[in-house]
């Protein structure tokens, strides 16, 4: 039986303003398709796969149709483009209904988006974006035939794939009642206006909650991993508050944008269960998640808190570990 994987390229990823203000990389059309084509090379290492790529408006899809490997049958997944985050979406959606597996190549942002939508498929996350806390920085080709190993169950899910959380907040507001979801952050920001998305100025930082935390991750969650650890298979996450240094009871350093070691006041901070919510008032403010800000609210009260559905994570060292135990590479 042929196993499906679903492939998702972000044309857009790792092209915000942080790049520009910060140290942080740079990821343009072509490393992203030199990784896809890794990608593909990779699926080689299981027999009888095939593969749907998502279309999109920089054409990378396409071309890796065009130029797919010899035998590995590869086509276009028949989808509405827009040139937004819908078209991720859209694509996990069909991938969660259709694959047996998916690889991303993207940032935070784009892994967000499949998030929403990927259901119970395992995912493959490769970093190609800015400021990435929840994509690995793996070559194409391990990915790839992770995702092989995993799709064909040359691999047992168990013990080699993970429920990651997300995080989710509910704001009660001067407008109505709003709720956002984000993969690893949520923010709490005391700033007018959306802008540049990007959050560049930690002392804008309220608060926010986690759904991981360590301390070499960049921005919130570096933040909170400066407090504790929190690893992406454990439920639950992280709750903490921010203030001034001088006016606090405790201060933590963290990398806060590429480039930028801040040390912050901490008001509080806690673990948080599954939907254990923290609240925060803000007369006006911005919520963001995964690194970008999203909503404008005023007179807002938040209730912000871990929440457990979020995607199935391939733990591409443990596929791996496991095929090379049951001599799966081996040949006698």
């Amino acid at each position: 039986m042929t196993a499906t994987v679903g492939l998702v390229v972000n044309p857009a990823a790792g092209r915000d303003i942080r790049r520009l203000t910060g140290g942080a990389s740079v990821s343009g059309d072509y490393e992203k398709r030199r990784t896809a084509e890794c990608v593909l090379a990779g699926l080689a290492i299981a027999d009888d796969v095939e593969v749907l790529v998502m279309p999109d408006r920089g054409n990378l899809g396409q071309r890796l149709v065009d130029d797919a490997p010899d035998g590995l049958p590869t086509s276009l997944l028949d989808t509405r483009v827009t040139g937004s985050g819908e078209d991720s979406r859209r694509a996990a959606a069909r991938f969660a209904a259709e694959a047996d597996a998916v690889v991303v190549l993207g940032g935070d942002g784009t892994n967000r988006d499949v998030a929403h939508e990927s259901g119970d498929v395992p995912v493959v996350s490769v970093s190609t974006g800015t400021n990435n806390v929840f994509p690995t920085a793996v070559d194409g080709t391990v990915a790839g035939g992770a995702a092989a190993l995993v799709a064909t169950g040359a691999v047992s899910r168990e013990g080699t794939t993970y429920r990651h959380g997300m995080v989710e907040a509910v704001a009660d507001t001067a407008t109505g009642e709003h709720t956002i979801r984000g993969l690893a952050t949520l923010g709490v920001l005391d700033q007018q206006f959306i802008g540049t998305r990007a959050i560049l100025d930690a002392d804008t930082v309220v608060g926010g909650v986690v759904s991981r935390a360590f301390p070499t991750e960049i921005g919130l969650s570096g933040i909170a991993g400066g407090l504790t650890v929190d690893r992406p298979d454990e439920a639950g996450g992280v709750g903490f508050r921010l203030g001034p240094a001088g006016e606090c009871p405790q201060t933590v350093r963290a990398i806060t944008v590429p480039g930028v070691v801040d040390r912050l006041g901490v008001r509080e901070w806690g673990e948080l269960a599954v939907d254990e919510p923290m609240a925060f008032e803000l007369p006006r403010g911005v919520l963001s998640v995964d690194g970008e800000r999203e909503l404008e609210i005023r007179e807002a009260t938040i209730e912000a808190r871990p929440v457990a559905d979020g995607p199935v994570v391939v733990d591409i060292d443990a596929v791996y570990e496991q095929a090379a135990a049951e001599g799966y590479f081996r040949t006698d």
